[in-house]
């Protein structure tokens, strides 16, 4: 049957456009690198080593990069635009594969100027077929479809057909995204023949692997598994990882169609494995969805859960399709500016032959166009000044949504948080009665609706009564009252909060839907002595300590459904105020016994 995900393409023409005769080896990077460190060789010399460094280097991405900048800087220096073509060419392809699509797309068009400059085909031809797997990425089909013609076009004239068949396989990938299996399945069986032809065995490689990929998407699943099983053993030679990566999510696909779930699960999970290992952030992604699909499938939410936590978080790392859409608009402006000055000037040069005069319209229009071009890159700067500020006032109210106010001013200012001891804070926990019961047999989305329904409530009432959350466990909620400022009424506003959790946890049993779960909720409170500050140097977190937030923890363990207990300590600060039904000495784990009593409600 065909495949429940999306197309995969794999994008890889521009790996190997440079250097069409050989395919990239890191054993080739390793050995020039001992050459690199002498540093005996200068101009083209150096450049052509720079050039195979960066190409070959595949076992360390920014070490790629790093050649690849030498590369751009020492081609400036010397005016030559073959290898300034090829540097930004090469340092695109790195920036592609570190995620960074953006910069990828900015740094393959001006390869394809300085291509262009040099009047070196193939390199146009090349530069055109990156920005189209850009424009892919992206889902701008239309202009991708424009960039793989115009590639194919020009590479057809260089009578070079490694790169004519790189271009064709390209321009195959994108129809396979677009489903159009047909097209695709005669642009990879059109590469393939010529890559046979020339004997090039990475692109003999890709041609049957994404053969495979249509057929699995066909429902030809024997011709897939052969076709890419072919195209890995190929591959796992050339140690070219990427598409390895994504092939082996297709056979993970094919064989979950089958009904063999151990076998598919293996295949994501080496998927994930290999991403990892060469930091391929969109396959790490990718593979991570797969697997979390595949254990949601076999009912085991919490590793299902687990893995789809990690996609999302890798997708965001590659997320900047938006930053990538708006250079496109930004390019197809310019591209339909400059042909409109191309017509004016043809219009111009048959109504006035006078030397003079059309010099003087033409320079004229230069200036405009400087002008226009100008402007927007004015608009362009202050829009994104815009952006910026907006993201970094996301990043500073995102920061005062984990920590307190001064706490992550202390944070900003002096990069660390110094932990204090507050004499007296009323700490409460919530939990839900039966919820591990219950999200046995709840989807990871439906389980994460259900506990948001509550939390953002409780976050709600927090607000209103001026409480610090702390933190959340699974099911389990943590606020305190009376930091990280002192106060004296931290007690009363604690239990005032704990009412109306309660209310609002017993109202919202008359709203249930058929797809929706209610629960009922225990809550406990104790005030007493604790500790805070920030743990953790990446993902900072503000918690507290101490033997006030242990009884708090137990007084909601011992508590009853829908009931609020709260410890002698906290009972003897708020009983001039609120009705409290004393419960006796009850036995605690690791405490002995406790006095405790439940709140009734308001005197």
């Amino acid at each position: 049957m065909p495949l429940k995900t999306k197309a995969y393409s794999i994008l890889i023409g521009f790996l190997f456009y440079h250097i069409p005769v050989f395919c990239q080896n890191q054993k080739v990077a390793d050995s020039l690198a001992q050459i690199y460190k002498k540093n005996i060789l200068k101009d083209t010399l150096k450049l052509e080593l720079l050039r195979n460094l960066a190409f070959n280097e595949v076992a360390d991405l920014n070490l790629s990069l790093k050649y690849a900048e030498e590369l751009i800087a020492l081609s400036n220096e010397l005016g030559n635009n073959l290898y300034l073509h090829r540097g930004y060419l090469l340092k695109g392809n790195n920036k592609k594969l570190l995620g960074n699509l953006d910069q990828a797309l900015d740094y393959f068009i001006k390869s394809g100027e300085a291509a262009k400059k040099a009047n070196y085909r193939i390199g146009e031809g090349t530069a055109y077929t990156s920005i189209a797997i850009i424009y892919s990425i992206a889902n701008n089909h239309k202009n991708s479809i424009l960039y793989h013609k115009k590639a194919i076009n020009v590479l057809k004239l260089s009578d070079d057909n490694i790169n004519y068949a790189s271009a064709l396989l390209n321009a195959g990938d994108e129809y396979l995204n677009h489903k159009d299996y047909k097209l695709a399945k005669s642009y990879f069986l059109e590469s393939k023949t010529i890559f046979e032809k020339a004997n090039h065995s990475s692109g003999i490689a890709y041609s049957i692997g994404n053969l495979g990929m249509v057929y699995a998407n066909t429902g030809e699943n024997d011709l897939a598994e052969k076709s890419i099983n072919e195209a890995v053993v190929i591959l796992e030679k050339a140690k070219d990882f990427y598409p390895i990566c994504v092939y082996l999510i297709s056979m993970a696909d094919i064989y979950n169609g089958k009904g063999e779930k151990k076998v598919a699960l293996n295949y994501a999970q080496r998927s994930l494995d290999l991403a990892r290992q060469f930091g391929l952030k969109d396959q790490i992604s990718d593979a991570n969805l797969k697997l979390s699909e595949y254990y949601q499938d076999l009912g085991d939410f919490k590793k299902s859960y687990s893995y789809y936590k990690d996609h999302i978080l890798y997708r965001d790392s590659v997320s900047n399709l938006q930053s990538v859409q708006k250079i496109a608009d930004l390019r197809t402006d310019f591209e339909v500016s400059q042909k409109q000055v191309e017509v004016d000037l043809l219009q111009l040069q048959k109504k006035n032959q006078q030397t003079i005069a059309l010099a003087t319209i033409i320079a004229s229009i230069l200036l405009l166009i400087i002008a226009i071009v100008w402007y927007r890159r004015y608009r362009f700067i202050k829009r994104t000044d815009k952006i910026i500020k907006e993201e970094r006032d996301k990043s500073d109210n995102l920061l005062l949504n984990i920590l307190p106010e001064e706490t992550a001013l202390e944070l900003k200012q002096f990069g660390k948080v110094q932990a204090k001891r507050f004499e007296s804070v009323t700490v409460l926990f919530t939990d839900f009665k039966g919820f591990t019961h219950y999200a046995e047999s709840l989807s990871p989305e439906e389980l994460v609706e259900t506990v948001d329904f509550y939390f953002s409530k409780f976050d709600e009432i927090m607000g209103k009564y001026d409480l610090e959350k702390i933190k959340t466990v699974g099911d389990s909620y943590m606020c305190a009252g009376g930091l990280p400022f002192p106060s004296s009424d931290h007690p009363y506003r604690i239990i005032e909060a704990a009412i109306e959790i309660a209310e609002f946890v017993q109202n919202s049993k008359q709203m249930t839907f058929d797809t929706e779960t209610r629960f009922d909720i225990r809550i406990g409170v104790n005030t007493g002595p604790v500790v805070a500050g920030v743990v953790g140097s990446k993902k900072f977190a503000y918690d507290i300590w101490g033997d006030t937030v242990n009884i708090a923890s137990r007084m909601e363990s011992t508590s009853d459904a829908g009931r609020i207990n709260i410890s002698e300590n906290t009972y003897e600060l708020i009983k001039d105020k609120f009705a409290c039904e004393y419960r006796g000495e009850l036995e605690v784990k690791n405490r002995g016994k406790l006095k405790m009593y439940f709140v009734n409600g308001r005197k």
